[in-house]
């Protein structure tokens, strides 16, 4: 039986970092959910069909071929046989995925294929809604999050490295925005999962956050 540890929360908590070095440690396969979001709305992007627009969102939900892939650990998302792993971490990418995975039918079109990838291997999965809706059966559950200045400061600071222009209020409010999306949303909203251990990262580093998941997973996987 696959071992599945579901971890949640909101924007910029440091999730995708963790669950890669997490998923490294352990041997673990990573399944970055946002990742598969992003690629739909990056399809919408290109196809010019606005968010507001959820008849064409969803008539295009049937026609988007989304697969997933591995290079060594590291998850690759292919849409239409193309590679687009390295064009879904741009801004309006990330800001399109936040308003349509509200969109039931978005949510449903992904949701045989992550469980189908938690059945067959052991996986680390991040995303809003992995402990409450995609993985509720996951053996190890974590809700990760930090104050929105500290996520705010880590993505400015991301942005810098990469050499690209930043504006720290920008991202900010658009973190602020995304919260208030993924919360209050009909569908699948953000929240921690009953069973979900809760990790405030504001004042932890990486490899602090790391070892607290890791000693969380062997807590679970002696019993």
């Amino acid at each position: 039986m696959s071992f599945n540890i579901a971890v949640d929360g909101p924007a910029g908590a440091g999730k995708s970092t963790i669950a890669k070095r997490v998923a490294a440690a352990l041997s673990f396969h990573y399944v970055d959910t946002g990742a598969m979001y992003r690629a739909i709305a990056l399809y919408l992007i290109r196809s010019g069909i606005p968010p507001e627009d959820t008849e064409a969102i969803g008539n295009a939900c049937r026609d988007i071929p989304i697969s997933i892939g591995y290079s060594g650990q590291e998850q690759q998302v292919f849409l239409n046989g193309e590679n687009v792993t390295g064009e879904l971490r741009a801004e309006k990418v990330g800001n399109m995925a936040s308003i349509v995975s509200a969109n039931p039918m978005v949510r449903e079109a992904l949701l045989s294929l992550q469980r189908r990838l938690a059945r067959e291997q052991d996986v680390i999965m991040d995303g809003r809604d992995i402990g409450t809706n995609i993985l509720p059966e996951a053996q190890l559950k974590i809700f990760l999050t930090a104050s929105t200045e500290k996520r705010a400061d880590r993505r400015y600071r991301e942005l810098l490295e990469k050499g690209e222009p930043a504006d720290f209020e920008k991202i900010r409010r658009d973190i602020e925005e995304r919260d208030n999306r993924d919360r209050n949303r009909k569908t699948a909203p953000l929240r921690q999962a009953p069973d979900a251990v809760l990790v405030d990262t504001t004042d932890m580093d990486i490899d602090q956050v790391t070892e607290r998941i890791l000693e969380l997973y062997r807590e679970r996987a002696v019993r």
